[in-house]
């Protein structure tokens, strides 16, 4: 199924109206009836938001600013019901390889540097029996970028130099300090950066992460896509993860604007998802987190207005900075043949509770420096409307994720929203697909597993495309399975739950009861996956 709007009528229901058609962004002329993909091989730029929910964007309902993304879902598709691997160190690796986070070797979290994991599925680096979209695509003549969060291997020699990238710039590892990556001490170690291959200290003065990583992506662009030459970016920004950090100007637009509390927040969610079209208005909201107080009943609602400013500048900023790279995409002359996608790597994060944490414990409010704080589980439940629990769980909070597909010369249909599921294990299928490029059976001389993911380009053209039978998840014991419109659903130690996902995807009606036999089979399929990957009972 999918749903069309009128393109000035959707800039309009998402508060944009007209203006916003001539921000930098995804236009030009659609595919003939005909539905034939161009001659020439695509580039391909992949953007990556970290922590991010599932409601946030305004064109997923959500009232932070970000015009340029919304700019991509009207010139472009969105999909509905489109799945992550519900923690950043599985999704990333079954972004770049096309397999299940366990067949990667990322089936928990990454490694540290001198405390290595057992070799096999948890490993935490990705292992050599797969291989990346970028050594994929290197292979078929591209230019393989990347600027921002690689997080699956942070020891040579499983950097992003090591896995088929040409040329680097970010964090090696996971999440830090915005403006100074010394003080990330914070959460327990220092973390490692780099330019290419070599370790490299952003300076402590006139530093912003996400600016960093946007300017760096800019600069690619600037080098390799003037050239006849393909290109593959891969821009995956840490915002808007922890710690809360902010640019003040970026604050202060929301300063206030969240005073009606996380209760209204969700409703008007709830509503706009609705009326665009994006979730069914037969699945109830489902109900606050049990943990989360009513906001009638916050006592400084005035420092939590605050988290959640800082937080949506944060996302905000990625914002503009998307803004930026398809400004140089447009300058290069190759916004016409360029898929851009645009996903989040998990739900909203729930970490430190209903209130946040605040790892330095200095007084300080959010947004600074010297500051080290989440926005709690009170927001992030709002960040996942209209869905329950979070980033780490694998019901519906933790792995449904926006996907923006924009291709001028390659997607059919402006402002489309499509209801086919698909999984982050897709996206390598598809670079591989529109690349015309070949999956190894063998990569330096070892066996390579065999794709799990399936090509979107059915999907692009218009067409209803042969998806998975079945999808599949674990993490750190939290379990699911989704065939058709059923999902068995676990959390760690829990018993299965049983949900009809066409009549209720925010999961409030567990029919494991009524239906026995098919929670049975179901599990009985998982069992066997779990088997097949390496998954840990």
């Amino acid at each position: 199924m999918s749903t069309q709007f009128n393109r000035r009528d959707f800039l309009k229901t998402i508060g944009l109206g007209t203006a916003a058609l001539a921000l930098p962004g995804c236009v030009g002329p659609r595919l003939s009836s005909g539905g034939k993909l161009p001659a020439a091989r695509p580039n391909i730029i992949l953007i990556m938001a970290d922590d991010m929910g599932f409601s946030d964007l305004g064109c997923y309902g959500g009232e932070i600013l970000t015009p340029n993304l919304d700019r991509l879902a009207a010139g472009g598709i969105r999909f509905a019901r489109f799945y992550n691997a519900a923690r950043c160190c599985p999704t990333r690796a079954s972004l770049l390889t096309g397999l299940y986070p366990h067949q990667a070797g990322m089936g928990d979290m990454v490694s540290r540097p001198g405390s290595p994991k057992p070799p096999g599925p948890y490993q935490g680096f990705l292992n050599d029996r797969c291989v990346t979209i970028a050594e994929v695509l290197r292979e078929a003549g591209y230019h393989t970028l990347m600027s921002g969060k690689w997080h699956v291997g942070e020891s040579r020699p499983h950097w992003p130099t090591d896995r088929g990238f040409d040329r680097y710039y970010g964090l090696v590892s996971g999440a830090a300090n915005y403006f100074d990556i010394t003080k990330s001490k914070a959460i327990g170690r220092i973390r490692v950066f780099a330019i290419d291959d070599q370790p490299h200290m952003p300076p402590n003065q006139g530093f912003y992460m996400t600016d960093a990583i946007t300017e760096n992506a800019v600069g690619y662009l600037d080098q390799y896509a003037r050239g006849d030459t393909p290109f593959f970016l891969y821009v995956a920004y840490t915002a808007p993860h922890w710690p809360l950090h902010a640019l003040p100007e970026d604050i202060a637009r929301y300063r206030g604007k969240y005073l009606h509390g996380w209760d209204a927040m969700r409703r008007r969610r709830y509503e706009r998802l609705i009326e665009m079209g994006i979730i069914n208005d037969s699945w109830p909201l489902s109900p606050r987190d049990a943990d989360v107080s009513p906001w009638d009943e916050v006592a400084d609602k005035e420092e939590m207005d605050l988290k959640m400013a800082v937080y949506a500048a944060q996302v905000d900023r990625m914002d503009q900075g998307i803004g930026k790279i398809l400004d140089a995409l447009k300058v290069s002359g190759k916004e016409e043949n360029t898929l851009v996608l645009f996903l989040s790597d998990n739900g909203g994060c729930h970490e430190g509770g209903p209130w946040g944490f605040d790892n330095r414990e200095n007084g300080l409010p959010p947004g600074g420096v010297d500051s080290f704080m989440s926005y709690g589980s009170s927001w992030a439940n709002a960040s996942n409307t209209p869905f329950r629990l979070y980033k780490h769980w694998v019901h519906e909070g933790g792995i449904a994720t926006p996907l923006i597909a924009c291709w001028p010369a390659g997607i059919r249909q402006q402002g489309h929203i499509t209801h086919q599921p698909g999984h982050v294990i897709d996206l390598m299928a598809t670079c591989r697909d529109l690349a015309g490029a070949t999956y190894p059976e063998t990569y330096r001389g070892k066996e390579v597993l065999p794709l799990e993911g399936r090509s979107l380009r059915p999907v692009f053209q218009g067409e209803q495309r042969q998806g998975h039978d079945v999808l599949y998840w674990e993490h750190e014991g939290n379990k699911a399975i989704r065939r058709g419109k059923w999902k068995l659903v676990s959390v760690s130690e829990g018993r299965w739950e049983l949900y009809d996902l066409e009549a209720d995807r925010t999961e409030l009606r567990d029919l494991a009861g009524q239906q026995p036999e098919l929670a049975g089979e179901l599990a009985g399929l998982y069992q066997a996956w779990a088997a097949r990957c390496g998954v840990k009972d």
